[in-house]
């Protein structure tokens, strides 16, 4: 059995049962049985492991040729003769200045078989397989009920972590609209908007395959797997709603933060002009007085100099007084 296989299980009935270690004898004892199914994991494949795994189940090459190249792949169904291939995305989210960290699951889901194919450190499938082995009811409607807990567990992260990232917003937004808070919270926004493309790209996409599931008449997807896809769209449906709100309170907040940037500009300009003015008007009766004219008012006069000192005075504390009222100062 090739290494980069993580688990090869026959399923019956919804349960797991002993069958042939080689996914090649499985799969014959299954389809020889009529009943059941064989569930293969495989992470991160080499081109001749998954060449190996694509000759013996009878896989689409474009859809091998996707599976290898997940890194570009958008979330999508698509159905070949033999098979349904679907990919979804996977999401990990730290904290805002951190980049998103992106997976991708691509399955295969054929008459007898599903095959699921994990790209990236990113892992739904942790405890997938246990815990669909305990909903034997699940597993009972066959390879298709993979393809539903992959893409059920997808977008319960989904929902987990556009509430995460609800929680840091709230934060952001307090700190945008806390006094003399402005200085590095645009950077902070900009973050977050790439945080927020991030999981548009990954999750706006699959609200097509994800109905068109839904709409039903797909080979090898029972319609008893309807009223659990329609949970699944659901869901994804509303992450899509509170994605596109996260969007919009973003953009919102990056106006308010430039709103106050420019208020704050504008204070700091009246208070650099009123001061300027302060300035202004004893510089300018001390100019006067500076150009050594013969015939200047009270020159010679012994209370000329206290005069003017206090008439620069007054004229300050007028300019003062009135700035003040105004709120330049």
């Amino acid at each position: 059995m090739p290494g980069m296989i993580v688990d090869c299980a026959t399923y019956r009935d919804g349960h797991r049962v002993e069958g042939p270690e080689d996914f090649s004898d499985a799969l014959e004892a299954v389809r020889a049985a009529g009943d059941g199914f064989l569930w293969i994991g495989l992470h991160d494949p080499s081109v001749e492991e998954l060449d190996l795994v694509a000759a013996e189940f009878d896989l689409h090459p474009l859809a091998v040729e996707d599976a290898l190249t997940a890194a570009h792949q958008r979330p999508k169904l698509e159905v070949y003769p033999d098979s349904v291939f679907a990919v979804v995305k996977t999401l990990a989210y730290e904290r805002p200045d951190v980049p998103v960290v992106t997976g991708e699951v691509l399955m295969f889901v054929g008459d007898a078989f599903v095959i699921t194919v994990r790209h990236g450190a990113i892992s739904p499938l942790g405890t997938l397989r246990k815990d669909l082995e305990g909903r034997p009811e699940i597993l009972a409607l066959g390879p298709a009920a993979v393809l539903y807990g992959v893409c059920d567990r997808v977008v319960d992260d989904y929902v987990d972590l556009v509430t995460t990232v609800q929680g840091d917003l709230d934060e952001l937004e307090a700190e945008v609209f806390a006094p003399g808070r402005t200085r590095g919270v645009a950077e902070r926004i900009y973050s977050f908007k790439r945080q927020a493309v991030a999981f548009r790209r990954a999750v706006a996409p699959l609200q097509e395959p994800a109905a068109r599931l839904v709409r039903g008449g797909l080979p090898f997807v029972p319609e008893d797997l309807q009223a659990y896809l329609r949970d699944v769209l659901d869901h994804l449906t509303r992450v899509n709603e509170q994605i596109d709100a996260l969007d919009r309170l973003l953009t919102d907040i990056l106006a308010a933060n430039l709103a106050q940037v420019s208020v704050q500009q504008n204070n700091d300009m009246r208070k650099i002009s009123a001061w300027a003015a302060l300035a202004a008007v004893p510089t300018m009766i001390a100019g006067i007085y500076g150009m050594n004219f013969e015939h200047m008012p009270e020159l010679r006069q012994p209370w000329g100099y206290p005069a003017a000192v206090g008439l620069m005075a007054l004229a300050c504390a007028v300019l003062y007084r009135s700035f003040k009222r105004a709120g330049w100062l």
